[in-house]
C-alpha cells in the first residue's frame, strides 16, 4: 500500500508507517502540477498533506487514491466536493495542536497588552522609552471573550482561568451545563460576547457561516482599547472593519492568520500588518515540535488504522444522514455466494443499498449476520424470495 507524503513530516512518523508495512513516498515539496504528476505516476492509495492545497485535479490524478489525510485540523485546503464525488475519504487531526495554538493566543494577548514587540523594536533602534511603555492594564480580573468551544478554545479558556480572568463564551454546542463545566458565562452570539469583554479571541473553523464572523457589529460592541486575537483562519475576522476599529477606537490586534496568505516564504505586503497596534505572526500557531509530533502521530494512526481495519478515523466527508427507509437484517450461512445472491435480489428489485455491515460468528458451522440499509420499498414477495434461499437462516425488516 503506497502513501505519498507531500509535506514535511518528522522522520519518526515516516519510519513508523514503513515499519508497519506501508510503502512511503516522501516528497515534501510537491505542489500544484508537480503533485498531480506524482499522483498519476505512483498511484498511491493515501495522500498525506499539511498545508498543501489538494484540488479536484489532484484527487482525480490517481485512480488508486482512496484517502487524503490532513496532518492538521482545518480541511479548507482540500476540495471535499471532488473527493466525495470519487468516494475518496478525507480525514483530519483535530485537537492535536490545541495547546500550541492556545499558547500563541496568550502570547498575542500579553504582547498586545504590554507591547513587547514594540519594546524590542525600540531597544534595537537604540531608544529607551520606559515611560511610554509603562501603561499596560494587566490581565488579572479582566474579562476574556472566547468565540468557539472546540479543543483550542477550551485550552484558551483554561489558560484564561490560570491568569485569574473571567471568561465569557459563545458557540453553537455550548449549553448551560457545558458552560458550567468549563467555568464560563454563556452568551448567545459574538456581539453579546464583545459587549461583555475587553479581550476577544476567536477559535472556529473557516466556512461560509464563519466568514467575517468578527466584523463591524462585534468591533462596535467592544470597548475602546480592547484586544482582538485571531489564531484560527484568515477571513473569519473582517480585516477592513478591524483596521477601522484600530484607527477609531484604539483597538489592538494579534493576528497569526490573514486574508490571502502567501503559499510560501518570500516578499509579501499586508496592509493591516503595518498598522500601529496590530501585531502579526506568520501562521505559526501549530508550529511547535510538540504539536507537530502529536499531529504527525495522529495522521500516521489514521493511515495505519484504515489500512489494517478499513476504518477512517475523523472522516470529514461522510454523509451524516441517510435516505434509507429500511434496515434489512439477514442471518445467513458463512458460505460463498450467500451475500452475492442476496445483493442480486436487491438489485433486481431496484433497491439502493445505503450502508451495509456483515458480522461473522465463531464455530465450526460458520454463520453471519448482514445489516443492510435500504432505500426503496420492500415487498412481501421479495422477503419471501430472500427467506427461501437455502443459505439464509432468517430475515427481518425494520422500518427506519
Amino acid at each position: 500500500m503506497k502513501v505519498l507524503v507531500a509535506d514535511s513530516l518528522p522522520t519518526s512518523a515516516l519510519d513508523l508507517m514503513s515499519e508497519r508495512g506501508l510503502e512511503v513516498i516522501f516528497e515534501p515539496g510537491l505542489k500544484g502540477e508537480a503533485l498531480r504528476d506524482y499522483l498519476a505516476k505512483f498511484e498511491p492509495a493515501i495522500l498525506m498533506v499539511r498545508s498543501t492545497k489538494v484540488t479536484a485535479g489532484h484527487v482525480g490524478a490517481s485512480p488508486a487514491l482512496q484517502l487524503v489525510i490532513r496532518a492538521g485540523a482545518g480541511v479548507n485546503t482540500i476540495d471535499l466536493e471532488a473527493a466525495s464525488a470519487r468516494a475518496v475519504s478525507v480525514a483530519n487531526c483535530p485537537g492535536m495542536n490545541a495547546i500550541a495554538v492556545a499558547e500563541l493566543t496568550f502570547g498575542h494577548i500579553i504582547n498586545a497588552d504590554r507591547r513587547i514587540a514594540d519594546n524590542v523594536a525600540d531597544l534595537r533602534n537604540g531608544q529607551w522609552r520606559k515611560k511610554h511603555y509603562s501603561k499596560a492594564q494587566g490581565l488579572k480580573g479582566r474579562t476574556l471573550g472566547v468565540i468557539g468551544c472546540g479543543a483550542i478554545a477550551r485550552a484558551v479558556i483554561a489558560r484564561g482561568h490560570a491568569f485569574e480572568m473571567d471568561v465569557v463564551c459563545c458557540a453553537p454546542e455550548l449549553d448551560d451545563a457545558l458552560a458550567q463545566e468549563l467555568g464560563v458565562t454563556r452568551c448567545e452570539n459574538p456581539t453579546a460576547v464583545a459587549e461583555r469583554c475587553s479581550i476577544l479571541t476567536v477559535h472556529v473553523p473557516k466556512n461560509q457561516a464563519t466568514h467575517h464572523l468578527v466584523g463591524q457589529s462585534v468591533f462596535h460592541a467592544l470597548p475602546a482599547g480592547a484586544i482582538v486575537v485571531n489564531t484560527s483562519r484568515g477571513g473569519i475576522v473582517d480585516e477592513a472593519a478591524l483596521a477601522e476599529a484600530v484607527a477609531t477606537k484604539g483597538l489592538r490586534a494579534g493576528l497569526d492568520v490573514f486574508d490571502d496568505e502567501p503559499a510560501g516564504d518570500g516578499p509579501w505586503q499586508c496592509g493591516i500588518a503595518h498598522l500601529d497596534g496590530v501585531y502579526g505572526t506568520h501562521h505559526i500557531g501549530a508550529s511547535t515540535a510538540q504539536a507537530q509530533g502529536a499531529v504527525a502521530n495522529a495522521a500516521c494512526e489514521i493511515a495505519l488504522n484504515w489500512w489494517q481495519n478499513g476504518e477512517v478515523n475523523n472522516c470529514v466527508n461522510l454523509a451524516r444522514t441517510s435516505s434509507a427507509n429500511y434496515r434489512l437484517v439477514v442471518r445467513h450461512l458463512d458460505q460463498v455466494g450467500a451475500l452475492a445472491s442476496l445483493l442480486e435480489l436487491l438489485r433486481k428489485a431496484e433497491l439502493n443499498v445505503q450502508g451495509m455491515s456483515n458480522e461473522i460468528y465463531s464455530g465450526s458451522k460458520g454463520a453471519a449476520c448482514a445489516r443492510i440499509q435500504i432505500q426503496g420499498e420492500v415487498t412481501d414477495a421479495l422477503l419471501g424470495e430472500l427467506r427461501s434461499s437455502p443459505m439464509v437462516i432468517d430475515v427481518q425488516l425494520i422500518t427506519l
